[in-house]
């Protein structure tokens, strides 16, 4: 399966059949892992957890005992590395039949970060359960996923733009960047809120936060940064497997911002 076809496939897991990885799919996944890097080099460790063995837990969770975590450094644009690099164990991890749920909340976070031996300057921002998919989803998965309107996300000319934020870009002017900006447009983000926007100008791709009230905490922590991290990627990985090859920066264009609206990175294509 590549990239795409686990971007266009994948959906959250929270209902599992109880039965454990096989030793196989817990080595691939192990080996996986250092491929996981961000366009920051930010370095993230991560962690295959045993529920039993260090008290874990999530109320959303049912039919697994194993979880992956990660935790980063708190330095500069930490949330959009972390979003990076789990997105790619997540699309890895369904490619080999494997499925997850992003979770920063609903969870005994302490107990996670206990289990993560965090120091005083790291940060933990999410984990993820690790299994196979149940036949059918608990009553309390399917209502969580019908109060966030899973499966729905907005139109592309909502989110993507030409030149600047007055200018709607439809698919037929993205041209070979259409493909990897539908891979943005169907990324997961917490409670489903789409906060990533994109502007093309001049052969570039700017992203964007729009930014919804309660996801920054008082310390300057923004969980939403994290979703840019995971659009990203998407759009990284899309293009990778279309012959190109990304180049992120973080070099503002100065454009006019709509209320709420914030600049996070750039991304040329080169010819791969």
């Amino acid at each position: 399966m590549t990239f795409i076809e686990a971007i266009k496939q994948r959906r959250s897991v929270r209902t599992f059949d109880t039965n454990k990885l096989t030793a196989e799919d817990v080595q691939k996944l192990k080996d996986f892992l250092p491929e996981a890097t961000n366009p920051y080099g930010i370095p993230v460790e991560y962690q295959l957890l045993d529920a039993k063995e260090h008290g874990l837990s999530s109320p959303v969770i049912t039919g697994t005992d194993t979880y992956i975590a990660g935790k980063l450094a708190r330095v500069p644009h930490a949330e959009e590395a972390f979003g990076y690099s789990f997105e790619r164990i997540v699309l890895y991890a369904w490619s080999i039949g494997i499925g997850t749920t992003w979770i920063a909340g609903t969870m005994n976070r302490k107990a996670f970060e206990n289990a993560m031996n965090l120091s005083e300057n790291e940060v933990m921002p999410c984990v993820s359960p690790l299994g196979y998919e149940a036949k059918k989803m608990s009553f309390r998965e399917t209502m969580m996923r019908k109060g966030v309107k899973a499966d729905s996300r907005m139109a592309f000319e909502e989110l993507f733009y030409e030149n600047s934020f007055e200018t709607p870009l439809s698919k037929e002017k993205a041209g070979k960047l259409a493909l990897p900006l539908e891979l943005v447009r169907l990324a997961p983000s917490a409670v489903n809120k789409q906060p990533w926007r994109c502007v093309l100008k001049d052969g570039i791709v700017h992203f964007y936060e729009k930014k919804s009230k309660g996801y920054e905490a008082a310390d300057g922590w923004d969980l939403q940064k994290i979703d840019i991290g995971i659009a990203m990627c998407h759009f990284a990985l899309g293009a990778s497997e279309c012959g190109f090859k990304a180049g992120f920066s973080v070099n503002d264009p100065g454009l006019a911002l709509p209320e709420n609206v914030a600049y996070i990175a750039s991304c040329a294509l080169t010819e791969a």
